[in-house]
């Protein structure tokens, strides 16, 4: 019996209850300030989007009651194609920031990132040019998209470090910054050229500027530490771009299918019959694009930062977790935007925005499938099947591009359509992320799997 009790204590403690106990105190208190840290940053991040939103929000009322409709419409064509075209700037090689919590291979894809949107700048300014040469876009027009796209390629590639490295102060500092510069200048613009489209396109890449200098300053001494000089080598860069070739071929389509679909009913505001409607429509995506946004910088950095760290079940098990919040927390943002605004209209009675309650209530849909698409698409870079997310945005995308053009001219019915449409392919990649997201295959240090062996 002696021997027996001797044994037990020497090797098997946690049989006993009491020292069972005792782990698992040891386990929550060792998790804790990680849960602790997870909430505050959370809380933090929210906050300064909140604020930076709540600051924001007053130069787009004031700039909708000085400008005319049309001009919101060619603000938001503008907008929605910069933004198009900044999301192949890096050729989606941010995504390998978030495979593993090695720094060697965070400044490996941060310097191969940076030589690529350099490259596909300097290309984009000589397509630029020769647009402008041969009279197809005004010389001033492409100059401010030249630089509304440097700006936002410079902002994609900090964000995606600093989200890496866990700084959400400084992305939510950063919108703070741009919330405060933009709506100042588009009214100033305004007030010194009238209410024209160029001002709101000028004032629009200026706030990108002064927020991607703020950020390039507050990360200055983290970056150059992954892109010191003697880091350069060509034959690293070149086995970078091997290793990481699925991020060009399946995430960048992936992603520029997913924001085609975002913007298509942006694309067809110039052709659409009833211009008053159009412009409600381009309004309402405007303002709806506010809390789409403020739930992607919120969620995107903690989510892909935590996610980071986990690997096979235990990435699985808190990808599906926050899948499941995420659709709870879309639901209820937006309907209640969709109920407020729709109970509010009738204070725009007699004005040219009369109805716009109502045309924001009917694109909630869409948006909340937008909201909730943004993190599951960062989720789904995790996984070692990339293509799959080219294949559910593709039908997307063909869907919705059938129904406008199956429709008569731009509807309630034909929101209500693309809305249904944004909401299953937002549960389609649902279960691909429940499905799929932390395979017990998948590689946790070596980025894609579809490639093979790394080299």
């Amino acid at each position: 019996m002696a021997a027996h009790v001797a044994m037990e204590r020497a090797l098997l403690p946690p049989s006993r209850p009491a020292m069972a106990l005792a782990a698992g105190r040891r386990f929550v208190a060792a998790r804790a300030p990680l849960l602790r840290s997870s909430l505050g940053s959370a809380i933090l991040l929210g906050l300064r989007f909140v604020q930076a939103r709540l600051i924001s929000v007053w130069g787009l009322i004031i700039a909708a009651a000085l400008c005319p409709p049309f001009v919101f419409a060619a603000f938001a064509v503008f907008s929605a194609i910069v933004n198009f075209v900044s999301t192949a700037s890096l050729l989606r090689l941010e995504a390998v920031f978030f495979h593993n919590r090695d720094r060697h291979r965070l400044g490996l894809a941060l310097r191969l990132a940076s030589v690529v949107g350099v490259g596909f700048l300097g290309l984009s300014a000589i397509i630029l040019a020769a647009l402008a040469l041969f009279g197809w876009v005004a010389p001033a027009v492409a100059l401010i998209f030249l630089v509304s796209l440097a700006a936002r390629s410079v902002l994609r590639l900090l964000w995606a470090e600093a989200t890496a490295e866990g700084d959400f102060r400084a992305i939510g500092n950063s919108n703070v910054v741009q919330a405060l510069v933009q709506p100042a200048i588009m009214l100033l613009l305004i007030g010194l050229v009238g209410p024209k489209a160029l001002a709101l396109f000028l004032a629009d890449a200026l706030g990108h500027v002064f927020a991607a200098a703020y950020l390039l300053r507050r990360r200055f001494p983290a970056v150059m530490a992954l892109v010191a000089p003697r880091l350069w080598s060509w034959r690293g860069l070149s086995e970078a771009a091997w290793r990481w070739r699925d991020a060009p071929r399946a995430l960048l389509p992936a992603a520029l299918l997913a924001y085609g679909f975002a913007i298509a009913p942006v694309l067809a505001l110039p052709y659409a019959a009833n211009t008053i409607l159009a412009a409600h429509v381009a309004l309402s995506m405007r303002l709806l694009d506010m809390p789409t946004q403020m739930f992607g910088t919120v969620s995107i950095p903690i989510m892909l930062n935590r996610l980071r760290a986990y690997a096979g079940p235990r990435r699985r098990l808190w990808a599906r977790l926050m899948a499941l919040a995420l659709i709870a927390a879309a639901a209820v943002l937006f309907s209640a935007i969709a109920f407020v605004l729709s109970v509010g209209d009738p204070l725009l009675a007699d004005t040219q925005w009369e109805g716009l309650g109502t045309t924001i209530a009917l694109m909630a849909p869409f948006y909340a499938g937008l909201a909730v698409l943004g993190p599951l698409q960062e989720m789904a870079t995790l996984s070692r099947r990339p293509f799959w997310q080219v294949a559910i945005n593709a039908v997307a995308l063909v869907a919705i591009v059938a129904v406008m053009a199956l429709s008569d001219s731009l509807s309630p019915a034909m929101l209500e359509a693309i809305g249904l449409i944004s909401i299953l392919r937002t549960l389609m990649h649902t279960l691909f992320v429940w499905l799929h997201l932390g395979e017990v295959a998948e590689p946790s240090t070596e980025g894609f799997a579809l490639s093979g062996t790394v080299r």
